[in-house]
């Protein structure tokens, strides 16, 4: 049975050859990076799980602080219409998350929160992950 970390460290060496910039591995999926400016890296909501097949996943969100007077339902559909692209092209949703952004310098204030989905695509080889990738890393992904 082959080392599940090797396996992960193989792939990512191949992602970084294909010209991504990795931002964390976690278990068997490791989190792509972008570049907002030079001197800043930042999780790019996009992911590769590993398993018996590839996966593409993107997470696309709406932020309660940029539509203060929406409620839950118009924020989760504000990102539903964002992710229309991703949807022609074969993502499937999977998950809704509602995330509280803490301050952190008091842990029982909220400076916003995050309404999230993340949409999923298989990719049987590892070129295929890598042509979904380029393409996920393309939207955008805050509504």
């Amino acid at each position: 049975m082959a080392d599940p970390t090797s396996n992960t460290t193989h792939i990512k060496r191949a992602l970084v050859e294909a010209g991504f910039e990795v931002f964390r591995t976690r278990g068997e999926e490791i989190v792509l990076a972008e570049r907002p400016r030079e001197n800043l890296i930042m999780d790019s909501g996009v992911r590769l799980r590993l398993g018996e097949s590839f996966e593409v996943r993107i997470v696309l969100r709406a932020q309660k602080a940029d539509f203060p007077n929406e409620d839950e339902p118009h924020l989760f559909e504000r990102v539903r219409k964002l992710a229309e692209p991703a949807v022609s092209d074969g993502f499937a949703e999977v998950s809704t998350a509602v995330t509280r952004v803490a301050d952190p310098g008091d842990a029982e204030r909220t400076l916003d929160t995050f309404y999230e989905i993340t949409y999923s695509k298989q990719a049987g080889a590892l070129d295929d992950a890598v042509t979904q990738l380029r393409f996920a890393l393309g939207l955008e992904k805050r509504a």
